[in-house]
């Protein structure tokens, strides 16, 4: 078996090293300028996060409301599955523009500790004020806005303080 060669006859650049690893890298968005930028101050920063954390939010209460009310799911993976996509989405966009870091292998795997950990408030406090208040649309907002909200906190304090300034 032979390695194509660079610059092959279709016109389309070739590989050449087949084997140096390559670590695997989640979906990544571009940065504005190409380069990362430390200088964001504070304010900015709570307000990226807050208009990606309402964008985020709307699909995870979205997939949450449909799972629950259409689909028939239960309360507890109707939110995970909103928490899922929610948390999906906001990682990559708050790396790229609330926080504006390079991407790091390191680094995901502490927002995924950090999800793990958020994920069992957010769906755990969704679940029982699910089962504490009466099955409506109101009721399950109300009980979205205390999950969310107390994760939300959770998660920016930690990715602002921690997350985001590792190497």
């Amino acid at each position: 078996m032979s390695r194509p060669e660079s610059g092959a006859s279709d016109g389309h650049p070739r590989h050449d090293d087949f084997t140096t690893p390559h670590a695997l890298t989640p979906i990544e968005l571009p940065l504005a300028d190409g380069q990362p930028s430390t200088s964001l101050d504070l304010k900015t920063q709570i307000i990226r996060f807050a208009i990606t954390g309402a964008g985020s939010g709307v699909l995870d209460f979205g997939l949450t409301v449909f799972l629950q009310y259409i689909v028939g799911a239960p309360f507890w993976i109707a939110k995970s599955l909103g928490f899922i996509l929610g948390t999906t989405t906001a990682y990559l966009l708050n790396r790229r523009w609330t926080f504006e870091a390079t991407p790091s292998f390191t680094r995901f795997l502490a927002v995924a500790a950090l999800y793990g950990i958020t994920f069992f408030v957010n769906v755990g406090l969704y679940t029982w004020l699910s089962h504490m208040w009466p099955v409506e649309l109101i009721y399950s907002f109300a009980a979205y806005v205390v999950a969310q909200g107390t994760a939300t906190v959770i998660n920016f304090v930690v990715q602002r303080l921690v997350i985001f300034r590792m190497r």
